[in-house]
């Protein structure tokens, strides 16, 4: 994938420098496992994530390359571990882990909407 000035640190607020900002390498770690696990759960259930562990050891230019690639690692019933590595052609520029659990879609969305009107809740009572 190219990178273009809208995946820099400077244009996703986390610097101020035009290079690959580490924000925009989770998002394209992310879509690579969601990528990896099309067509594995059945529809009612999905994948999110929990947790990245990242290195960003060296900075990609615009106009770069990226390669992102992710696999599974040993993970128990509803946890999805994957590992992952982000290449510019030079070399690793990211290394890492990626979490997602397994959940009943319709479940936790309703959770979601549960947390959400318990929040608004709370500050129309100025709790």
């Amino acid at each position: 994938m190219g990178v273009d000035q809208e995946m820099t640190a400077r244009s996703v607020g986390s610097g101020d420098t035009d290079v690959l900002a580490t924000p925009v390498i989770v998002r394209l770690v992310e879509q690579a496992a969601l990528i990896a696990l099309r067509g594995w759960l059945p529809p009612e259930l999905t994948t999110v994530g929990t947790s990245v562990q990242m290195t960003h050891a060296a900075p990609t230019a615009v106009r770069g390359l990226i390669d992102v690639s992710v696999w599974l690692e040993p993970g128990t019933d509803r946890t999805l571990q994957f590992g992952f590595e982000a290449d510019d052609g030079m070399g690793v520029v990211a290394r890492g882990t990626h979490e997602r659990v397994i959940v009943d879609r319709a479940t936790f969305l309703e959770r979601a909407e549960s947390r959400r009107a318990a929040a608004h809740s709370r500050r129309k009572h100025g709790r």
